[in-house]
């Protein structure tokens, strides 16, 4: 079979090749980046977290790109190009280097297999190692333990919140699913957790792996006093620190826990304040509370779980008084659809839903029958297109908008002429 000449022919490849979407262990990877020589000599900082990961790449990238490193940085999933899974210096890697990068991987594999996950997160150290960045950070795809970035040994391992995300992989509860993500740390190496009341199976995790544990509400404080706020980590202060550009209380832990792995690195990364500041001004992730018109005021919002909708709820409660809530809304069909509901069941007056047309989404009429059980009244579309423009035609300029459920949704809307200005 010929080499693909084209991103997008590469990318058709490899969501076909392989029987599995997700095949969790370290096995395959590692030999594969062996041979192509992965050991990239500069810091890395590996990200795992159920909520929240992208946001600390994002602080991460920003602080340390301002502080006048060469970051490389990696993160899934895209909404709408794949091009936007890997950064240099805080720009989109081109085609013609992902394409050299996949056509190293294929070349160096053999006969091993590699989901399109595993595949993807090689080239892009590869092509990251080749472009002599000074600092790596990494998202975790999937859980920790197994997932094909924990073949690297993080100088900084970070871990979000913790909650019921895909049980099928990683356990049926929090205790299960920290484990899991704990699996990134590494013996005499720093760990932030952001979260104030971590799984137990977390902090036995650090502790067995000996670990050094820096947690929110411990080793991590921060204050907020007005429109500023102030950071503690160790014996280290952070003062007058602007707030996140993301919205919501939630970003003040992910920004914490970024300027925890930066102190924790300081002999080999030192990030002035004066960085810390400009890169918290600037760090922006697309879709998460994200504003893109008003009057209508519209609203996306990546949100796919229960956690990160309690979060959308606070955001949206935080936001002026006056108008309705319009939810445009579709999940995956294995996602705790009920329980993303009763976080929004409140807030919203008009529920406008669709199915999505991926192998794993949910259908409209699965989505209503939630819908119906809480006792909510909806309107069924075609598809998320129609679903987007019917509530921009239904809502009042002093309403809100917000779409979410998943990042196929958020993508979705943002590829849907909306017949409203932005």
């Amino acid at each position: 079979m010929s080499t693909p000449e084209t991103l997008a022919a590469w990318l058709a490849l490899l969501e076909t090749r392989h029987p599995k979407t997700i095949e969790l262990g370290l096995d395959r990877v590692d030999a594969v980046k062996v041979r192509l020589g992965l050991q990239p000599i500069c810091p890395i900082i590996t990200v795992a977290g159920t909520n929240g990961k992208g946001s600390v790449c994002a602080y991460l990238e920003a602080m340390l790109t301002e502080a006048g490193y060469r970051v490389g940085c990696y993160t899934s999933p895209h909404l709408l190009r794949y091009n936007e899974r890997v950064r240099i210096n805080r720009q989109e890697a081109g085609d013609a280097d992902l394409v050299a990068a996949f056509a190293a991987v294929e070349t160096a594999r053999g006969d091993t297999s590699l989901t399109y996950f595993e595949h993807g997160t090689l080239a892009a150290v590869w092509l990251m190692q080749r472009q002599k960045v000074d600092v790596l950070v990494l998202e975790v795809g999937l859980g920790g333990r197994l997932d094909a970035v924990n073949v690297w040994d993080a100088d900084c391992a970070v871990v979000t919140t913790i909650d019921l995300d895909h049980q099928d992989y990683l356990g049926p509860d929090r205790e299960s699913i920290g484990f899991e993500k704990a699996g990134i740390f590494r013996a005499g190496r720093p760990a932030v957790c952001a979260e104030m009341h971590p799984p137990q199976s977390l902090l036995d995790q650090a502790d067995r792996r000996g670990a050094r544990l820096l947690r929110l509400g411990r080793q991590i404080r921060h204050e907020l006093s007005g429109d500023r706020w102030r950071c503690q980590v160790g014996d280290a202060d952070y003062p007058d620190l602007p707030r996140p550009a993301m919205p919501g209380r939630h970003q003040f832990d992910n920004a914490a826990a970024a300027i925890a792995a930066l102190w924790s690195l300081r002999e080999r990364l030192p990030v002035a304040v004066e960085a810390i500041r400009r890169g918290l001004s600037q760090a922006r992730q697309p879709g998460r509370f994200q504003l893109i018109g008003e009057r209508p005021r519209r609203i996306l919002d990546v949100a796919h779980n229960p956690q990160s909708a309690r979060s959308l709820a606070d955001n949206l409660r935080s936001l002026p008084d006056g108008g309705e809530v319009h939810a445009v809304f579709a999940m995956l069909g294995d996602k705790d659809i009920a329980g993303v509901v009763d976080a929004l069941k409140g807030l919203v007056q008009h529920w406008h839903i669709a199915g999505l047309s991926v192998p794993r989404g949910a259908s409209a009429e699965a989505l209503g029958r939630v819908l119906q059980s809480a006792g909510l009244v909806y309107t069924q579309h075609a598809d998320l297109a129609t679903a987007w423009r019917a509530a921009c035609k239904a809502a009042r300029p002093a309403d809100t908008i917000a779409a979410f459920g998943s990042f196929y949704t958020v993508a979705e809307v943002m590829a849907t002429p909306e017949d409203l200005p932005r």
